[in-house]
């Protein structure tokens, strides 16, 4: 085995939880803010940690709806990890709410995306596991 091959194959869900991330609501041009966690299990091709937290923020600094923003994130992991295997759920809080008609501060919004063995329930179960408790 040459020192460039990957002789650690790791097919288990690997977490990135709590992304801060900072971006702005299209609609009415005020902040939106709040944590991203993006999970994946590999089919052998891994990508450093942080260009996780790097495709939420560069998703994240233009102009966004929630629900884009959540499908973006879980889109592009697909495509540079080649895998299915991708979640992505994001709670924000949404300064057009708290600011503007209805006026709630206390409400936030949660979007996911769920690809491959994501779907099954067990796995969604797992990953909210971790992110609730590790």
């Amino acid at each position: 085995m040459s020192l460039f091959e990957n002789k650690y194959q790791y097919n288990q869900m690997l977490v990135e939880k709590n992304i801060t991330f900072y971006s702005n609501c299209e609609h009415h041009f005020v902040p939106i803010f709040g944590k991203a966690h993006v999970a994946y299990i590999s089919s052998g091709k891994v990508i450093g940690l942080s260009k996780l937290n790097r495709i939420v923020q560069y998703y994240a600094q233009r102009p966004q709806v929630q629900e884009r923003l959540t499908n973006q994130i879980g889109k592009d992991l697909e495509h540079i990890l080649k895998t299915e295997d991708i979640a992505v759920i994001i709670d924000a809080k949404h300064l057009c709410v708290c600011s503007r008609g209805i006026k709630d501060d206390t409400s936030t919004t949660i979007t996911t995306y769920y690809g491959g063995a994501f779907k099954n329930p067990q796995k969604i179960a797992e990953l909210q596991n971790y992110i609730k408790n590790s």
